[in-house]
């Protein structure tokens, strides 16, 4: 009686039996996956009756057989991929006396991978650095895995991942990996967070296959957080008209990573701004200073992206300029002449006046400390009357009599202590006068209103005054200053005096602002240079009152940026919102906005509020920088506009496959028969910009035929070379199938054809020229060639007859009477 255990193995057997495929003996490839131990692959079919055995050669290494009798083709042990990929085998029959009957035929089996290894980082533990402040998403480090299972298939394609970012005092992540390529870098987070003197940061990483049921692998990186290098340097001390030789560096500044281009703004616009910054962050001086001209310089160095953006805040850059002694003094008047005035009942040892030189030099060293040395006084006294003070410039009446000449002369020599030690000469003028005993009147103690817009010009006269002095005439007891003392917080006027008739004219000296100010009621006093004698005080009737009345004028709206700027990738939804443009109206209006220049029809924006929105597909292939104006206008007041400048910067995405950097037909000729296999190079590029579009792979496409007449290799990003692999082509153009691949992920691939022509060539080497093919018209030589040919056949014709002619003439001639002469007719 059968047993369940017998039964269940029989029946093992008979599903093993025929779960197999059979057929006649033909050529056959069968998919094997490893790992499946020993089994029956295929049961091949005798279809020649003198078929006696069956034969299996071939790379069979000992674990594939046939079955000589059945034809059963069998493992006898699990395949494994990773030993051998491919199995080739032949197949054939043979009869009795061993001779082939059928094949030998070819029978491929590919071994089918499965996932039966685990994915493995190449170390055991990584170490990388970063810098604090970098910027997110720059890699400074990458991980490697490798895994030994087929890699165009989902077991050995492999997913990065960080499973724990140790500390985490923020409890957000401070770095980042791609999940592709295993780069890792910082996020927003970690360069807000990330400092210089932290203790290292350690990330449990975790690689795994894309399989089914997917194996992984852990790893850890301990990474170092390095000093940020954007720091500004100290100030820079430049000692003025130096002979070193020009430029020269100063100092320098250093982004945290190579990718930025440096840039230096002025702080204010100088006169002539002689520095230059290099590639490296290097700063240089390009020529000498002059302290005099500009004693210090502060402007700022930038660094930005390739798109023009900064990717961190400017530093400042002092440049101090260094004094030496280039400058002599200078007399504080026109002409090197002061005038000053005593009054003749003057006590002895008053200071009638002041004498000011100046020096260019620096003013807080000994090149510009002066000195005051009276040299000669005219007419000359004995004693002299005036002495100065040596450091102070002070001039004092040093003795009675004063009133004896009405007018000095006294020559003074100003010196600095710098070395060397530089001098000039000046005049000073003392006119004696009488007291000051008379106070200026104005004519009019009110000079009413004054009606201005608040757009009016500077320095236009808003009102002239006048006052008048009764002590003697051009003096400086009769000469009068005119003061605004009331009315004029923001100091928006001035008062200027002509010394000839001490007439004032009130100007505008500051824009005028009615929103800030609409009525200035000025208070304006008069008074004299020289002070008052004693006993004689000002009163009311040195003061007048003018009053300036400001009316309103429309003004345009203000945005609030002087530029606009922001920076989206090309592949953003239409309706995207971009930014908001901000504008308002002194005035209060309403504003509304609307674009000009939108030629590609890109952007809309909301009339009312300013917001701006993608209204198109974007491609930065045809623009990289989308510029267009925004118009502001008060709704109230249509004339009245401002404008404002956006910009668009755009980045790449790869949606541009990878094309034949030109047209090759005719670049690649051989001469027929080949003595040779020739190579050549040829190029490939894209239009999207680095990195997608830098990097192309290069590979044969078709089919097996041309794997067997070309071999493809790399050169450089740009460029392959194609070999012929033997010298045996036909006389014509062939055209070799190739994909270019570009570096995007994913990546976008191009099939595309390399013309080669093998021609017969000139004694030169150079391609024959083919005739032109026929389109129904014969050409010269063909109708030339047909009309000799005809005549040749023609003449034979004539030939051949004019012969018979001439024999039965002969015949005829030998007396054959019984038959006449036989008459030959030519149109037949």
């Amino acid at each position: 009686m059968l047993k369940l255990k017998d039964f269940l193995i029989l029946l093992c057997c008979i599903q093993a039996i025929v779960a197999f495929e059979k057929g006649p003996l033909t050529s056959k490839t069968f998919h094997v996956e490893e790992g499946s131990g020993a089994i029956t692959i295929y049961q091949f079919e005798k279809s020649n009756s003198r078929s006696v055995t069956f034969l299996l050669d071939g790379e069979k290494d000992d674990i594939i057989e046939i079955e000589p009798n059945n034809g059963l083709l069998r493992t006898l042990q699990s395949l494994r991929w990773d030993k051998r990929k491919l199995h080739t085998l032949q197949v054939k029959t043979v009869d009795g006396g061993g001779s082939t009957i059928e094949g030998p035929y070819t029978v491929t089996i590919i071994v089918v991978d499965i996932n039966n290894n685990p994915p493995v980082f190449n170390q055991t533990e990584y170490h990388g650095a970063v810098r604090e402040q970098s910027r997110p998403g720059i890699p400074f480090i990458r991980v490697f895995a490798t895994d030994n299972d087929d890699p165009s298939t989902p077991n050995a394609q492999h997913v990065y991942k960080i499973n724990k970012q140790i500390p985490d005092p923020a409890r957000v992540m401070f770095f980042q990996i791609n999940n592709v390529t295993g780069e890792i870098s910082t996020t927003i987070n970690g360069t807000q967070f990330l400092k210089f003197g932290d203790k290292p940061y350690e990330l449990v990483l975790e690689v795994s296959d894309l399989a089914e049921r997917p194996f992984s692998h852990n790893t850890k990186v301990s990474i170092t957080i390095l000093e940020n290098l954007w720091k500004a340097p100290k100030p820079i001390t430049i000692t003025e008209n130096s002979t070193d030789i020009h430029p020269y560096n100063i100092t320098k500044v250093t982004w945290n990573d190579a990718n930025v281009i440096y840039e230096l703004h002025q702080r204010e616009k100088f006169p002539r701004f002689p520095f230059t910054i290099d590639n490296n962050g290097t700063i240089n001086v390009t020529e000498p200073l002059d302290r005099e001209e500009q004693d210090q310089y502060i402007f700022y160095a930038l660094a930005k992206n390739f798109n023009g953006v900064a990717v961190a805040k400017p530093l400042e850059i002092r440049v101090d300029v260094e004094d030496i002694n280039d400058n002599p003094p200078i007399c504080p008047a026109a002409m090197t002449m002061s005038t000053f005035e005593v009054q003749e009942n003057e006590v002895i040892g008053s200071v009638i006046g002041v004498i000011k030189a100046t020096d260019n030099d620096q003013h807080d060293s000994s090149n510009s400390v002066l000195t005051y040395t009276t040299m000669e006084q005219w007419p000359q006294t004995t004693p002299e009357m005036f002495r100065i003070g040596s450091y102070n410039g002070e001039i004092q009446l040093s003795n009675s009599g004063v009133n004896t000449h009405r007018q000095y002369r006294v020559k003074v020599k100003v010196s600095d202590e710098g070395r060397p030690s530089l001098s000039t000469i000046c005049w000073i003028v003392i006119n004696v006068i009488d007291i000051n005993d008379h106070i200026p009147i104005f004519e009019s103690s009110d000079y009413g209103n004054v009606t201005l817009r608040e757009d009016t010009a500077l320095q236009t006269i808003v009102k002239e005054i006048q006052a008048t002095d009764d002590d003697q005439p051009r003096t400086g007891s009769s000469a009068i200053n005119y003061n605004i003392i009331e009315g004029d917080p923001y100091r928006r006027f001035i008062i200027e005096t002509n010394p000839l008739n001490n007439r004032g004219y009130v100007k505008v000296a500051a824009q005028l602002d009615y929103e800030t100010y609409s009525e200035h009621q000025l208070l304006i006093e008069a008074r004299n240079p020289e002070p008052l004698a004693t006993g004689i005080s000002y009163n009311s009737s040195s003061t007048t009152i003018l009053r300036v009345i400001v009316t309103d004028v429309d003004e345009k709206p203000v945005f609030d940026n002087p530029i606009y700027q922001v920076q989206v990738s090309e592949d953003i939804p239409i309706g995207t919102w971009l930014i908001k443009i901000n504008a308002s109206d002194p005035e209060g209006d309403d504003i509304l906005f609307e674009l000009r220049g939108n030629n590609f029809n890109w952007l809309r924006i909301n009339k009312d509020t300013g917001d701006i929105y993608s209204n198109g597909n974007l491609d930065r292939e045809r623009v990289e920088q989308y510029i267009v104006e925004v118009i502001a206008t008060e709704s109230k007041n249509p004339k009245m506009s401002s404008s404002v400048s956006l910009y668009l910067y755009l980045n790449d995405i790869n949606d541009n496959s990878p094309r034949l950097a030109k047209d090759y037909f005719g670049d690649f000729s051989f001469c027929y028969p080949l003595t040779k296999p020739e190579s050549f190079e040829f190029s490939g590029t894209d239009d999207d910009r680095p990195p997608w579009g830098v990097a192309l792979k290069f590979r044969l496409g078709g089919n097996e035929t041309t794997v067997r007449d070309w071999n493809i290799q790399y050169v450089n990003a740009t460029t392959a070379r194609l070999t012929m692999l033997h010298s045996n082509f036909p006389k014509q153009t062939i055209y070799v199938p190739v994909i270019i691949r570009d570096n995007g992920r994913p990546p976008l691939e191009n099939n595309v054809n390399v013309p080669v022509r093998i021609c017969s060539c000139t004694s030169n080497n150079q391609c024959e020229i083919e005739p032109l093919e026929s389109n129904g018209l014969t050409s010269i030589g063909l109708a030339l060639g047909i009309l000799f040919g005809t005549l040749a056949v023609i003449g034979i014709i004539v030939g051949a007859v004019f012969i018979s002619i001439n024999k039965k003439k002969k015949k005829a001639s030998s007396g054959d009477a019984t038959n006449p002469a036989e008459t030959v007719n030519l149109s037949s």
